[in-house]
């Protein structure tokens, strides 16, 4: 089945832009968040991309509008009736996502196929909220942040996936012009399972008074030649999204590399949660 119109679950950080890179192929794109408000900042997001993009002569104004044009922003759940995907972009929380996907399930045409953009959680978990007809059209689909630059996208099946649901999202990760890799369905996938210690490593050379912030960041990216640093890499992801990332990691494999430093649970529980609160390891903005 072709994929012609998406339905993004979630305006925010991910999934406006996932909603943007849809449309920037041609897909008819709605955006949904229970608060309309939501719906339309995500869709502000979208159109002030498109804008740098213009500026920096990557697009034309013509192409821009277009994209736009393509992207629906709405409140109203039912409109997933028209979807080709459903793409769920919500919190990295197990309740919240499969109380959404109860929804969605209730509502999308039989023949959608469902993606969740989950970074850690098991598909087989999340697929268990829908009809056990619709599990062989879920799978997993990770993006990564921001969505219109990275080049990667993860792709994750359950027990009960298809072969045809797999080569759909091949499919269209081609037409997107992004790479694809496929992880089996283990806590944390291919990418955090990688990343999540060494993030985690970097926070207790901190508590431990191994280096400073700076120090450390720069020892990554002078030294590894890492593009960040790990802890502006962690205020970057949203300390909340590591934080619960590396939940999921230490409950699925028991290994204490993966048990969340305190440092980070600290700053969490202060409501210090990165670059979006303008606080985390470091204060916003800097420089």
């Amino acid at each position: 089945m072709p994929i012609q119109r998406v339905f993004v679950a979630g305006a925010g950080l991910m999934g406006h832009g996932i909603g943007q890179v849809h449309a920037a192929i041609g897909k008819v794109v709605v955006l949904y968040e229970p608060d309309g408000a939501r719906a339309d900042a995500g869709r502000a997001r979208i159109a002030a991309n498109l804008d740098r993009a213009v500026a920096k002569g990557r697009i034309d104004q013509v192409a821009r509008d277009a994209i736009l044009e393509r992207v629906t922003a709405t409140s109203d759940i039912g409109l997933v009736r028209d979807a080709d995907l459903v793409v769920e972009a919500v919190f990295e929380d197990l309740a919240i996502k499969t109380a959404l996907w109860r929804e969605l399930d209730e509502r999308a045409p039989s023949a959608a196929i469902f993606a969740s953009n989950t970074s850690s959680i098991s598909i087989d978990a999340l697929a268990a909220a829908v009809s056990p007809v619709r599990r062989e059209r879920f799978v997993g689909m990770h993006f990564f942040s921001p969505v219109p630059v990275m080049p990667l996208v993860e792709l994750i099946r359950g027990a009960a996936t298809t072969d045809a649901t797999e080569g759909a999202i091949r499919e269209l990760t081609a037409e997107l012009g992004k790479q694809l890799i496929v992880s089996a369905d283990r806590p944390g996938f291919i990418v955090n399972r990688i990343l999540m210690p060494l993030l985690a490593e970097a926070m207790h050379a901190l508590e431990d008074g191994t280096g400073t912030a700076e120090d450390i960041d720069t020892g990554a990216r002078v030294g590894l030649n890492h593009p960040m640093g790990p802890l502006e890499l962690s205020d970057f992801i949203g300390l909340d999204v590591c934080l619960n990332v590396m939940k999921v990691l230490h409950e699925g494999f028991g290994q204490e590399h993966f048990r969340p430093p305190k440092v980070l649970e600290d700053l969490v529980a202060a409501g210090h949660l990165g670059q979006k609160t303008g606080r985390g390891f470091y204060t916003y903005p800097r420089g």
